[in-house]
């Protein structure tokens, strides 16, 4: 800054300075503030949300572990709570999860399936979330009597839910009977799984009866 004989004239230039500069910089500085406030502030209301939505559905879980005492109305009511006030969370998916649960108790079926779908529009594919909730989807579906639909929902999950995929065709297959598909899906099922364990025992009934079926169907058999 140039240096200036004397007090008046470095009064008049600091006026100038202001006039010129002044209002940018305060409206850069109160911008500044504000955004860091505002993030500062967006930052604690996201927290509070999350601890509240935490809240809620550990109330949930509670309700939902004491229903076979209580009903299961206070696992209901708090599950749609968590899916009004906090709907763009993960624990709103997991609630429309156990709505859908209680809906298929009750044989609410078209409910359990608004609820699958309320999840899935929220959850992105390769999401565990994602994958649970289409599996249980084919399953309402297709206990409504709409099979062909419900197989068509279970495409290959080449994840952690693959002998779980191939299991609910099975399923599904032999409501359709046809059963000869319906073993080759627990067949895949069943090769799907640790080699280590013993199989599932609904899992291994399964395969004993379709496979004793198709040994009687097959020609020849005695």
């Amino acid at each position: 800054m140039e240096t200036y004989r004397t007090e008046e004239e470095q009064v008049e230039a600091l006026k100038r300075w202001w006039q010129e500069n002044g209002r940018s910089t305060v409206i850069g500085v109160v911008l500044a503030l504000g955004l860091g406030f505002g993030w500062q502030a967006w930052q604690k209301s996201r927290d509070l949300a999350a601890e509240n939505a935490s809240t809620l559905y550990q109330q949930m879980l509670t309700a939902l572990s004491a229903e076979d005492t209580q009903g299961a109305a206070p696992a209901t009511e708090l599950a749609r709570r968590i899916k009004d006030e906090h709907q763009g969370s993960t624990y709103a998916q997991f609630a429309a999860l156990h709505l859908a649960r209680l809906a298929v108790n009750d044989e609410r079926l078209d409910d359990a399936e608004a609820e699958l779908r309320w999840a899935l529009a929220r959850s992105s594919p390769g999401e565990d979330l994602n994958s649970i909730a289409q599996l249980r989807l084919a399953r309402v579906v297709a206990a409504g009597g709409s099979l062909e639909p419900a197989l068509e929902m279970l495409v290959t999950d080449d994840g952690a839910y693959t002998a779980a995929y191939a299991m609910a065709r099975g399923d599904i297959l032999a409501m359709a009977g046809r059963n000869a598909e319906a073993l080759e899906a627990f067949e895949a099922a069943a090769a799907a799984l640790d080699p280590k364990l013993p199989l599932p025992p609904t899992l291994r009934d399964k395969l004993e009866f379709l496979r004793a079926l198709q040994g009687r169907s097959a020609p020849g058999a005695g």
